[in-house]
């Protein structure tokens, strides 16, 4: 990709996490509204597809799925969430680097927002969302329902396959639903926009090392209003936990 190709991912990412409703050609008028050289909707079309991201609502969805494959209902409609590990939620986000960019998938408890599993590669594929939640799952309790989006590595079998050997209940978003994942999606808002975008990563070590300091500050120490201003471990394991980071302790002044 070349130097303004990500520039513009980068210009498409902060205004897509402002406006997610916002599909190609909006997202077209947005840029060209910004006295860039022109940008036609083909370009913006091919980033969107490089960055994996879809309009919110009843648009043509960019996450494509194997029409071959099966697709899950879903279980969370009208849902009363508990307890943790009734049901997690996943996702995978676009992030730009100064040379290229890379991806990162993260499992959330949907009762806590306690970011479960997480990890940061260069391609999206099914093995490496399965490692990802093997490695979930070796750690912590097997969830009842696992969402996620109708992705191609979501209705692959070997993702399936993996939850289902483990007793879980798939449950898939509405075909351009983006709303139907909707906890995440905010936990992407905060991960960009508190870390990020504040202190853009030079590569890829610096962004892992980066993304492993915010989780912990995230996980151990911003607290949510909307689950009762407790930080998403202290709701997970119902008890305090105590963490430092040292780039966000001024966070807690």
């Amino acid at each position: 990709m070349n130097s303004f190709n990500l520039y513009l991912s980068k210009l498409i990412d902060q205004q897509y996490l402002r406006t997610p409703f916002y599909g190609v050609p909006r997202m077209t008028d947005y840029l060209n509204g910004l006295g860039l050289r022109p940008i036609n909707h083909k370009r913006v079309e091919r980033l969107y597809k490089i960055m994996d991201i879809k309009a919110l609502g009843p648009n043509p969805n960019t996450s494509k799925s194997d029409p071959r494959t099966y697709k899950y209902p879903y279980l969370l409609r009208n849902l009363n969430i508990t307890h943790p590990n009734q049901a997690w939620v996943a996702d995978i986000t676009y992030t730009a680097l100064p040379s290229g960019y890379m991806y990162l998938f993260s499992i959330m408890d949907l009762y806590s927002r306690f970011i479960i599993a997480w990890d940061i590669s260069n391609s999206m594929t099914a093995a490496w969302c399965k490692y990802v939640l093997g490695e979930a799952l070796q750690f912590f309790p097997t969830p009842e329902i696992f969402n996620t989006d109708q992705g191609i590595q979501f209705t692959s079998e070997l993702w399936t396959k993996e939850l289902l050997e483990n007793g879980i209940k798939i449950s898939m978003d509405g075909k351009g639903r983006a709303i139907d994942n909707i906890f995440i999606e905010r936990f992407w808002r905060s991960y960009k926009y508190e870390y990020l975008y504040l202190s853009p990563p030079n590569g890829g070590k610096e962004l892992y090392d980066g993304t492993k300091e915010y989780m912990t500050f995230y996980n151990h120490q911003r607290s949510h209003s909307s689950i009762d201003k407790l930080t998403p471990a202290e709701r997970y394991y119902g008890t305090k936990t105590y963490f430092v980071t040292t780039k966000y302790l001024r966070s807690l002044v």
